[in-house]
């Protein structure tokens, strides 16, 4: 067991010296490819079947436009019907949103989300009728139908008494759109330069993701530069002459490994009380002191009777407070020069500090000039 137990510790120390030694990610994991961008799909449409958890009528509350959709779609199957007698509650106005993946084909499904638009009460059991998907600028990509699937329900008596597992407005259809053209932007070609976009913009990254393209080239001509600290800007070389040998070059390129710069950041989220900093953070040297004053107050009722028998007096009842203030004795460290997050995090653990007042030391250091990183507070 001993052996194990030292066995197990030396490979962990071993894979923790691999990882902050070697640190390198693929190209693919840290770029996106230019014309490489999601196409957000937005429509307007009509789900059927609800078990009269739909939008209300027309009337002071009611959702108009939901009616107005219903007589148009009549209209268009030979029914005219006058809008103040459509009465239904089985029928809701939604919003169905998308977001197709970059280089998709015609034909491609994918998975849209259908919102309630007006005020009904549930989508379960909906039917999504078929639904135009149309890009920000208005142009028709997919269509969209099918049942939804809602992950949950909402029941309500008429005596007031609910019962809700999870959001019933807003539901999934699986595979419920199709791509019915190619969005704008998703070809390539292979005799102008490509553009890789950084998801982190940085110049030391940009600049080696640039290096280690050219060092991969078998000749020395520099096929990749770097033109700002978002973009890495490669030239296709002479001997790739179609699609398919600008796909083999470009796969290449993805699985190089390089070594990513990240800026120094602590990160606070006041609400949780969490702290979350990298391992590059590092701390001048600083004097942290602190202390706690405590103040309790307690109130008990005093009750004061007239004597017994007597005519004019009455009973009242007074508040008698005490208030007492413990003050701590201030608890005082010194964070010396490069101290690391991980040092400084042990040294206000022995204080005795808590979560938020480990955040309010970490304003005070920053404002103090020697947190040598940047404080994000969300």
């Amino acid at each position: 067991m001993k052996r194990f137990r030292k066995f197990s510790l030396i490979t962990i120390l071993l894979l923790v010296a691999f990882v902050s030694v070697n640190g390198q990610v693929r190209i693919k994991d840290v770029v996106s490819v230019e014309n490489g961008q999601n196409t957000a799909l937005v429509g307007y449409g009509l789900v059927v079947g609800l078990g009269g958890t739909g939008d209300r009528p027309t009337g002071n509350r009611g959702a108009v436009f939901t009616i107005q959709t219903i007589s148009n779609m009549l209209e268009r199957f030979g029914i005219t019907v006058p809008k103040e007698q459509l009465r239904t509650r089985n029928v809701a106005a939604v919003m169905v949103t998308a977001t197709v993946q970059p280089f998709s084909m015609v034909g491609s499904q994918f998975d849209v989300v259908v919102s309630s638009l007006g005020d009904a009460s549930s989508l379960e059991g909906g039917v999504l009728l078929p639904t135009p998907l149309m890009d920000p600028s208005g142009m028709n990509y997919a269509m969209s139908q099918g049942p939804l699937s809602i992950g949950g329900y909402n029941v309500e008596t008429r005596s007031g008494e609910q019962l809700r597992k999870n959001h019933s407005l807003v539901g999934r259809v699986p595979n419920g759109g199709s791509l019915t053209a190619l969005p704008e932007k998703q070809n390539f070609d292979y005799t102008k330069p490509m553009r890789l976009f950084l998801i982190e913009p940085d110049f030391i990254t940009s600049n080696r993701i640039a290096q280690a393209i050219n060092q991969s080239m078998e000749n020395s001509e520099e096929s990749a530069k770097a033109v700002s600290p978002g973009i890495v800007e490669i030239t296709f070389p002479a001997t790739v002459q179609s699609q398919y040998e600008m796909i083999q070059y470009v796969a290449s390129i993805e699985t190089l490994a390089v070594l990513t710069d990240v800026e120094a950041r602590v990160v606070i989220n006041e609400r949780t009380g969490t702290i979350v900093a990298g391992g590059k953070v590092t701390i001048g040297e600083v004097m942290i002191s602190h202390g706690n004053l405590t103040i309790h107050t307690r109130s008990a009722p005093v009750i004061s009777q007239p004597q017994a028998f007597s005519r004019t007096g009455e009973t009242v009842v007074a508040q008698v407070t005490n208030t007492v203030a413990d003050e701590e004795d201030a608890r005082t460290a010194v964070i010396r020069e490069t101290t690391t997050v991980s040092d400084l995090a042990l040294a206000l653990n022995t204080i005795g500090l808590k979560p938020r007042d480990i955040i309010a030391v970490f304003q005070a250091v920053k404002e103090a000039g020697a947190l040598r990183a940047r404080l994000i507070i969300n």
